[in-house]
């Protein structure tokens, strides 16, 4: 997946009998931090007010000016406040920027505290968060309470920000394409398109008809075809994968590439059975996770509310997502389980560099021997996980995170599919209240821990119904 190079608009604050040459440093050192951290950013010429900050409500129109020119052109804005700060000038200065705003404050310094060196930001950002309030400016506040954008603290403080533009930027309004109905014997996965639209999710439903007819209209030599049939043999080991199969998949493939192109999706969920079995031979499983290798989030088993948390995760680790089952305990530890999924799982997620391409023993169990072809098989790689799931409810959107590890420990090698032992603090006690509150068996998760990104971006600005683990 590319990693997005952010732009933020630089805005900083003034209260007049504080020293301007506190104003000078900070935007010397908040520039400093933005590059430091690879982002752009764009910044109102000093000249315009005193010190080239921001205080009375003239300014703050003047900035807010400022934005309107760039509209488009930043992806966040970042409020300094190298002293006290008005709260006058940044209400009218923000008030309609329409993107995620970060409040940072710089700590007063033990030895200068007299009058020519207090900044007073400590009490100021408290000034500045009230009137927000009151207006109901949304905003972002992490900790520390006062921070440098010179510290290892505020440069965390940037990540988190960014993970929160992401998203937010992302999943505001986006387009989620659901390919076939739900499969009838998943009530679990049921959906309300309205609440979705409500959260800015623009369902679009295409019969799997359409993808059937895609693949059997289509050549097996037309380019396409050669060239994703290479990309395949690079992405997992189709070894076993009969040649005509292999052929069958990259149709499949080609034709759901095609669909997102032509309908705009940025985000999709599959019917991936039992037709794709007895229409097409095939199990979809590696390609749905290629697509999330490639930053597309798709989920199987047309799980809608799925593939919305699997492109959040996304947004905010720029890593691929996974939907995986809450499928099995890890023997007596209460804290440990496996989650599991018979192979949609991304390459970029898994402990080998590359998966196994076999059978869906589901299927060949009862039918065809030769009806399952496409699961990528492996174990999910150790690492630190975000996890996210949702459903539809009262006419909203419901969602809970949390944090934990994938472990290192052991599944038998007889394991089907792609699995990973979980380690999460209180699994139990989840569990007991994901089950009560009626969420499905699935959850997505992603590497790193993004917990405080992803909850500020759903409670803050998306206005989803969130329970935080």
């Amino acid at each position: 997946m590319k990693r997005t190079q952010l732009t933020f608009a630089l805005y900083f604050a003034n209260r007049g009998f504080f020293p301007g040459e506190l104003i000078a440093d900070a935007r010397k050192e908040m520039i400093d931090a933005v590059t430091r951290a690879g982002h752009n950013y764009i910044i109102m010429d000093e000249s315009k007010t005193r010190y080239g900050a921001v205080e009375t409500m003239e300014e703050g129109q003047m900035y807010a000016q400022f934005l309107k020119e760039n509209e488009g052109k930043y992806d966040g804005v970042i409020m300094s406040l190298p002293n006290f700060g008005d709260e006058n000038g940044a209400v009218y200065a923000l008030r309609d920027c329409g993107v995620p705003i970060l409040i940072q404050a710089y700590p007063d310094e033990i030895g200068k505290m007299d009058f020519e060196h207090r900044r007073d930001a400590f009490c100021g950002k408290f000034s500045i968060m009230d009137v927000f309030c009151q207006y109901k400016i949304p905003f972002t506040v992490f900790e520390p309470h006062v921070v440098s954008p010179t510290s290892a603290a505020f440069d965390q403080n940037l990540r988190d920000f960014a993970a929160v533009c992401r998203v937010v930027n992302g999943m505001k309004r986006f387009t989620l394409g659901g390919i076939g109905a739900r499969t009838t014997k998943f009530m679990t996965v049921r959906y309300d398109e309205l609440a979705m639209q409500r959260s800015g999710i623009s369902v679009k439903s295409y019969d799997l008809s359409e993808l059937f007819a895609r693949v059997r209209d289509m050549a097996d030599d037309r380019a396409e075809v050669e060239k994703k049939k290479a990309f395949l043999l690079g992405y997992s080991d189709f070894s076993n994968v009969p040649a005509g199969k292999l052929t069958t998949l990259a149709k499949t493939a080609v034709a759901i590439d095609d669909m997102i192109e032509k309908y705009q999706l940025d985000a999709i969920s599959l019917r991936c059975w039992e037709e794709m079995q007895s229409e097409l031979g095939i199990a979809p499983c590696v390609l749905l996770g290629a697509l999330n290798d490639s930053g597309i989030a798709a989920s199987c088993e047309m799980d809608m509310c799925n593939a919305v948390a699997m492109r959040a995760l996304m947004l905010a680790s720029e890593e691929p997502a996974a939907c995986l089952d809450w499928n099995n305990n890890y023997g007596d530890d209460p804290d440990k389980c496996i989650l599991f999924h018979c192979g949609p799982i991304a390459r970029g997620l898994m402990k080998q560099k590359s998966g196994f391409v076999g059978n869906h023993k589901m299927f060949t169990k009862d039918g065809d021997p030769n009806c399952g072809w496409g699961t990528d098989e492996g174990l999910i790689a150790p690492m630190q996980m975000t996890y996210a799931s949702g459903k539809t409810e009262d006419g909203k959107f419901w969602i809970y995170t949390g944090k934990g590890e994938m472990t290192d420990d052991p599944i038998e090698k007889e394991f089907f599919g792609c699995g990973g032992v979980a380690k999460i603090d209180g699994l139990q006690e989840k569990l007991l209240y994901i089950g009560k509150n009626g969420f499905r068996h699935h959850v997505s998760m992603t590497r790193g821990d993004y917990l405080k990104a992803i909850n500020e971006a759903f409670e803050t600005y998306l206005g989803y119904e969130l329970k935080k683990f």
